[in-house]
Protein backbone atom coordinates (compact mmCIF):
# COMPACT_ATOMS: atom_id res chain seq x y z
CA UNK A 1 0.00 0.00 0.00
CA UNK A 2 1.30 3.53 -0.33
CA UNK A 3 0.77 6.76 1.37
CA UNK A 4 -2.36 8.06 -0.26
CA UNK A 5 -4.26 4.73 -0.03
CA UNK A 6 -3.50 4.25 3.42
CA UNK A 7 -4.27 8.22 4.64
CA UNK A 8 -7.83 7.33 2.49
CA UNK A 9 -8.58 4.58 4.59
CA UNK A 10 -7.80 6.18 7.91
CA UNK A 11 -10.14 9.00 7.35
CA UNK A 12 -13.11 6.95 5.89
CA UNK A 13 -12.42 4.61 8.25
CA UNK A 14 -12.51 6.51 11.79
CA UNK A 15 -14.90 9.58 12.47
CA UNK A 16 -13.86 12.65 13.94
CA UNK A 17 -10.00 12.18 12.17
CA UNK A 18 -8.63 15.72 11.66
CA UNK A 19 -5.48 15.63 9.36
CA UNK A 20 -2.42 18.22 9.08
CA UNK A 21 -0.19 17.98 6.17
CA UNK A 22 3.25 19.52 6.86
CA UNK A 23 6.85 19.15 4.98
CA UNK A 24 5.20 15.74 2.79
CA UNK A 25 4.48 14.20 6.45
CA UNK A 26 0.85 13.54 7.67
CA UNK A 27 -0.14 13.59 11.09
CA UNK A 28 -3.67 12.41 12.15
CA UNK A 29 -5.41 13.03 14.79
CA UNK A 30 -8.52 12.88 17.03
CA UNK A 31 -10.96 15.66 16.85
CA UNK A 32 -14.53 15.65 16.50
CA UNK A 33 -15.11 19.15 17.22
CA UNK A 34 -12.99 21.78 14.90
CA UNK A 35 -13.82 24.29 17.59
CA UNK A 36 -11.29 22.82 19.99
CA UNK A 37 -7.72 24.19 20.31
CA UNK A 38 -5.24 22.26 18.50
CA UNK A 39 -3.38 21.51 21.49
CA UNK A 40 -5.91 19.48 22.56
CA UNK A 41 -6.28 16.94 19.62
CA UNK A 42 -5.20 13.15 20.06
CA UNK A 43 -2.65 12.47 17.63
CA UNK A 44 -2.36 8.56 16.76
CA UNK A 45 -1.15 8.05 13.32
CA UNK A 46 1.84 9.51 11.48
CA UNK A 47 2.98 9.14 7.73
CA UNK A 48 6.82 9.89 7.42
CA UNK A 49 8.33 10.65 3.97
CA UNK A 50 11.65 12.07 4.61
CA UNK A 51 14.79 11.66 7.21
CA UNK A 52 13.92 15.25 8.44
CA UNK A 53 13.97 14.18 11.61
CA UNK A 54 15.62 11.32 12.09
CA UNK A 55 18.03 9.61 9.94
CA UNK A 56 16.80 5.66 11.25
CA UNK A 57 14.50 4.27 8.31
CA UNK A 58 16.14 5.62 5.08
CA UNK A 59 13.40 7.39 4.44
CA UNK A 60 15.15 9.24 1.45
CA UNK A 61 15.16 6.30 -0.65
CA UNK A 62 12.53 6.75 -3.45
CA UNK A 63 8.97 5.61 -2.76
CA UNK A 64 9.93 4.90 0.83
CA UNK A 65 7.67 6.33 3.72
CA UNK A 66 7.26 4.84 7.23
CA UNK A 67 3.63 4.34 9.15
CA UNK A 68 4.05 5.01 12.77
CA UNK A 69 1.00 4.17 14.96
CA UNK A 70 1.12 5.24 18.96
CA UNK A 71 -0.72 1.64 20.76
CA UNK A 72 -1.58 0.30 24.32
CA UNK A 73 1.38 -0.71 26.64
CA UNK A 74 0.26 -4.15 26.74
CA UNK A 75 -0.04 -4.43 23.08
CA UNK A 76 3.34 -3.07 22.72
CA UNK A 77 4.77 -5.51 25.32
CA UNK A 78 2.78 -8.63 23.59
CA UNK A 79 5.06 -7.88 20.44
CA UNK A 80 8.02 -6.52 21.45
CA UNK A 81 8.38 -7.74 25.43
CA UNK A 82 9.45 -4.16 27.64
CA UNK A 83 11.00 -1.91 26.22
CA UNK A 84 14.45 -0.63 27.40
CA UNK A 85 15.53 3.02 27.69
CA UNK A 86 18.52 3.59 25.11
CA UNK A 87 22.13 3.76 26.74
CA UNK A 88 24.92 6.19 25.40
CA UNK A 89 24.02 9.12 22.71
CA UNK A 90 22.05 6.90 20.50
CA UNK A 91 18.25 7.94 21.20
CA UNK A 92 17.39 4.76 19.09
CA UNK A 93 18.71 1.96 20.42
CA UNK A 94 15.15 0.80 21.41
CA UNK A 95 14.88 -2.82 22.34
CA UNK A 96 12.84 -5.02 23.39
CA UNK A 97 13.01 -8.82 25.66
CA UNK A 98 12.25 -10.38 22.69
CA UNK A 99 15.47 -8.75 20.18
CA UNK A 100 18.10 -7.25 20.95
CA UNK A 101 18.07 -5.01 17.98
CA UNK A 102 15.91 -3.98 14.82
CA UNK A 103 16.52 -3.12 11.24
CA UNK A 104 14.55 0.06 11.04
CA UNK A 105 15.37 0.12 7.46
CA UNK A 106 13.42 -2.97 6.56
CA UNK A 107 10.02 -2.62 4.57
CA UNK A 108 6.98 -4.17 5.74
CA UNK A 109 8.00 -5.76 9.14
CA UNK A 110 6.19 -4.01 12.47
CA UNK A 111 8.60 -3.12 14.76
CA UNK A 112 9.04 -0.14 17.86
CA UNK A 113 9.51 3.33 16.07
CA UNK A 114 13.05 4.36 16.35
CA UNK A 115 12.43 7.17 18.50
CA UNK A 116 9.27 6.63 20.11
CA UNK A 117 9.00 2.92 20.78
CA UNK A 118 9.20 3.64 24.23
CA UNK A 119 6.30 5.44 24.35
CA UNK A 120 5.03 2.35 22.85
CA UNK A 121 4.90 3.82 19.42
CA UNK A 122 5.27 1.02 16.47
CA UNK A 123 6.21 1.78 12.65
CA UNK A 124 6.19 -0.49 9.54
CA UNK A 125 8.37 0.92 6.25
CA UNK A 126 6.24 0.13 3.32
CA UNK A 127 3.08 -2.03 4.83
CA UNK A 128 2.37 -4.92 2.31
CA UNK A 129 -1.51 -5.72 1.37
CA UNK A 130 -1.29 -8.81 3.83
CA UNK A 131 0.50 -7.19 6.49
CA UNK A 132 -1.91 -4.20 6.29
CA UNK A 133 -4.80 -6.31 6.68
CA UNK A 134 -2.99 -9.08 8.91
CA UNK A 135 -1.76 -6.57 11.39
CA UNK A 136 -1.75 -2.77 10.80
CA UNK A 137 -5.77 -2.68 10.35
CA UNK A 138 -5.84 -3.83 13.87
CA UNK A 139 -3.06 -1.55 15.39
CA UNK A 140 -4.96 1.14 13.39
CA UNK A 141 -8.21 0.35 15.54
CA UNK A 142 -6.48 0.08 18.60
CA UNK A 143 -4.44 3.94 18.25
CA UNK A 144 -7.68 5.60 17.18
CA UNK A 145 -9.47 3.79 20.28
CA UNK A 146 -6.82 5.03 22.49
CA UNK A 147 -7.29 8.58 21.08
CA UNK A 148 -10.87 8.89 21.46
CA UNK A 149 -10.76 7.80 25.00
CA UNK A 150 -8.06 10.11 25.82
CA UNK A 151 -10.19 12.92 24.51
CA UNK A 152 -12.58 12.60 26.46
CA UNK A 153 -10.45 12.24 29.14
CA UNK A 154 -8.94 16.02 28.22
CA UNK A 155 -12.57 16.99 27.49
CA UNK A 156 -14.42 16.13 30.38
CA UNK A 157 -11.05 18.22 32.41
CA UNK A 158 -12.19 21.34 30.49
Amino acid sequence: MNESEISQYIIATFEGVDVVVASGDSFFFYNPDRNVPPDHRCMFVTIVTSDINDQFSNLNRPSVFRLNIGIDKQTFRSLFGKPSLPSGSDSAAISGENESSYDFTALDQIMPHPVYGRMFWVCVLNPGEETFETKVRQLLGEAYNLAVSKYKRLAASR
